[in-house]
């Protein structure tokens, strides 16, 4: 095989590890294994409010997934395992299937948590043939973890990511430089980077069931139908990507949201949680050093129907103050009429570092006595924990409000 890998072309292999919060949390607790396991919010007997966040292989024989709802999870397969993320520690097996990438190349793009590019185009003097490479490294990261991965490996970034999902759990996949077009011609079109499942059905009306009827289509009339993106399908349909692996790259927002136990009418209690949920993100991005210029509010009402609406400034913010006045205002102009709110969150995005910013000339600034209040109130949480202190718009009343919320943090 590696005689018909062109002397010239990229290797790059996409490495992505088998359902991986719920292979940690067999590898901590054998007692798991070969039963179906789910990891996520607490089901609550069928009445649970979060998501899952991953499913083993035998729970997903029942048809659950990620960002299925916990109580749909649980309806499909009462008797699973059903655990809460230790984000800690996959954080930990993270950073060593990292480093055992590194070790193959330094040329790595981590995508996330549990995924990453590899260009291992200059490491076959040292390793091999671009499978054999493949091989080593998933034997390594067995071995040095007790975990598998799937790879997929090919002569650019879309391809090998396909590839690496074709034949999971630990499998192994090779796609030679060009061979992509045959390759990808009889999968479904969901198998495309960013074809969703309304953009699926409106292809499928058109008759394109197939990643090769896309292709088969002319460039000029898929423009035509759906614009610049038109394009961009047509040629991942034809396996054209000349990405590289980008060794460093910056990370482009950060959320925070809340679920309610119960579907919440109340809108002043939503604005307080959003009071919350500003003052929680906007400490987490002063710890990481980030500020952002877009925010956006999201808003599931009751029935998971989901909407946002952003807001982009002039200057680079991470202030509680100006996170919750923006958000408390994209709520008031939405259309609500008596529907009750399931979820809310602020995301931030469009992130610079606070050292990196440019300030504006004429926009807004942060006081400086305000940018001292913000900091002394992370310093004082951070050291005596968030119950310490607060402000008195989150002071909350002697009689519990119904519909009070649990917290379900999310990163992006």
């Amino acid at each position: 095989m590696q005689a018909n890998w062109p002397p010239n072309a990229r290797i790059i292999l996409h490495i992505d590890m088998d359902a991986f919060y719920a292979a940690v949390e067999e590898l901590d607790q054998p007692e798991y294994r070969g039963k179906p396991l789910v990891v996520g919010a607490d089901p609550k007997g069928g009445h649970g409010r979060g998501v899952v966040s991953t499913a083993n292989y035998p729970a997903r024989k029942f048809g659950i997934h990620s960002a299925m709802p916990i109580s749909q999870a649980y309806k499909r397969c009462p008797h699973a395992i059903f655990v809460r993320g230790r984000y800690a520690r996959y954080s930990e097996i993270s950073t060593q299937v990292m480093d055992i990438l590194k070790s193959f190349s330094p040329i790595i793009q981590q995508i996330s948590i549990d995924e990453a590019f590899l260009d291992a185009t200059g490491a076959t003097n040292l390793y091999g043939p671009p499978q054999y490479i493949a091989r080593k490294i998933k034997d390594a990261i067995r071995s040095q973890t007790g975990l598998t991965g799937s790879v997929g490996v090919a002569a650019n970034k879309f391809i090998a990511k396909v590839a690496s999902d074709l034949e999971k759990p630990d499998g192994l996949t090779v796609c030679l430089p060009g061979s992509e077009q045959t390759f990808l011609a009889p999968l479904p079109i969901r198998k495309l980077w960013g074809v969703g499942e309304k953009t699926a059905e409106k292809l499928n009306k058109l008759g394109m069931k197939t990643i090769g009827d896309i292709a088969n289509v002319e460039q000029g009339h898929l423009m035509h139908m759906f614009g610049k993106w038109g394009l961009h399908l047509w040629q991942l349909s034809r396996g054209i990507d000349s990405r590289a692996v980008e060794q460093f790259t910056t990370r482009k927002s950060i959320s925070e949201e809340t679920t309610f136990e119960e579907d919440v009418m109340d809108y002043a209690f939503v604005e307080k949680t959003l009071f919350r949920i500003a003052d929680r993100l906007s400490r987490s991005m002063q710890r990481k050093n980030l500020k952002g210029r877009t925010v956006t509010l999201k808003l599931r009402w009751q029935g998971f129907e989901t909407h946002t609406r952003s807001k982009t400034l002039n200057e680079y913010v991470n202030d509680a103050e100006t996170l919750r006045s923006i958000a408390v205002r994209q709520f008031r102009a939405m259309s609500r009429e008596g529907r009750r709110v399931r979820l809310v969150g602020i995301g931030v995005s469009q992130l610079n570092t606070v050292g990196g910013e440019q300030l504006s000339l004429f926009g807004h600034q942060q006081s400086p006595q305000n940018e001292k209040l913000e900091s002394l109130l992370s310093e004082l949480k951070a050291k005596f924990g968030d119950a310490v202190i607060t402000r008195a718009a989150l002071m909350e009343s002697k009689i519990r409000k119904p519909g009070s919320s649990k917290n379900e943090d999310s990163k992006n």
